[in-house]
């Protein structure tokens, strides 16, 4: 096991870090002593949590899609702090349902959001970071490891930025960056609150095998990520078991298929009419961000 690096005075790129992991994750660093960069498409959000924080922070009001604007978040992020040190690639959306009934610019989005969006956060920061020989944590999940019936788009775009993450290490280890990927299982944060609101969602996630059958606290979760984070660690595992995954992983496709298509059969007539748009507090903040920039560009 490596050893801990102090994180005092380095400093941390954070974004979606209005709510959720994010904001949690950034006061956390903070108590630890390093400055925080939060990025995200809630300005006042953000501008409580700097508020909040212990040491120098400052936010900024960027889509992680779009790269002109995460390039300038980039250079001014530089210029405020003199470095960057951590970068967290955390911004992420949902959307659940039947893929054949889904909608297809809400799927579009997850890959979007999740995967199009980590990609253009590395590209934006991994100049600075290899000034300062940094680290970058990508945020994937348990959706990486295992397929799950009704979240396609959300195990696609996590089982891609897995994959892109273990990729980038290999490109830009001998620079002095390192790369880790952190996973996480059914957290309490809004977005599950939100995939929660329905009720076919919750009792498939319910009938999941334990111990994936539960919701865990945010704070201990985020707690592992600090100190994956302090060890600039390749894997990080927000729970526990996590780490056992991985060596089953090859056979959960069969496993899921076969289980998935008894359980997609009980609920039967229940998945008619799904509500299939992105879920939670963020989901809606991506949602109203873009229709204020379709409003600006129609000006």
């Amino acid at each position: 096991m490596s050893s801990r690096a102090s994180l005092e005075g380095q400093v941390a790129v954070v974004t979606g870090a209005a709510r959720g992991v994010g904001e949690l994750l950034a006061r956390k660093l903070s108590a630890r002593g390093a400055k925080l960069a939060l990025v995200g498409l809630e300005p006042d959000a953000l501008k409580q949590v700097s508020e909040r924080l212990h040491t120098d922070s400052d936010h900024w009001y960027a889509d992680v899609t779009d790269h002109e604007a995460m390039a300038r978040v980039a250079g001014e992020v530089k210029e405020r702090f003199g470095k960057v040190d951590i970068v967290v690639a955390n911004a992420g959306v949902a959307s659940g349902g039947p893929f054949l009934d889904s909608d297809p610019v809400a799927w579009r989005r997850v890959i979007e959001v999740n995967l199009i969006g980590s990609a253009v956060t590395a590209r934006a920061f991994l100049p600075v970071l290899m000034e300062s020989r940094g680290y970058l944590l990508q945020i994937a999940s348990l959706a990486a490891i295992t397929p799950a019936p009704m979240m396609t788009a959300y195990c696609a775009s996590k089982a891609g930025v897995e994959a892109y993450a273990h990729s980038l290490r290999a490109e830009v280890g001998y620079k002095g960056v390192r790369v880790g990927v952190g996973y996480l299982s059914w957290t309490d944060t809004d977005m599950v609150r939100g995939a929660d609101q329905d009720a076919v969602m919750r009792e498939l996630r319910e009938r999941l095998p334990w111990p994936s059958n539960k919701t865990y606290p945010l704070g201990p979760a985020v707690d592992r990520i600090v100190a994956g984070i302090e060890r600039r660690s390749s894997h990080v595992y927000g729970q526990w078991w996590l780490r056992g995954m991985q060596g089953v992983r090859g056979y959960l496709p069969g496993v899921i298929g076969s289980v998935g298509q008894r359980e997609m059969r009980r609920f039967g007539s229940r998945l008619e009419g799904m509500r299939s748009g992105l879920v939670g507090a963020g989901g809606a903040a991506d949602e109203a961000a873009r229709a204020a920039a379709r409003v600006t560009e129609g000006d």
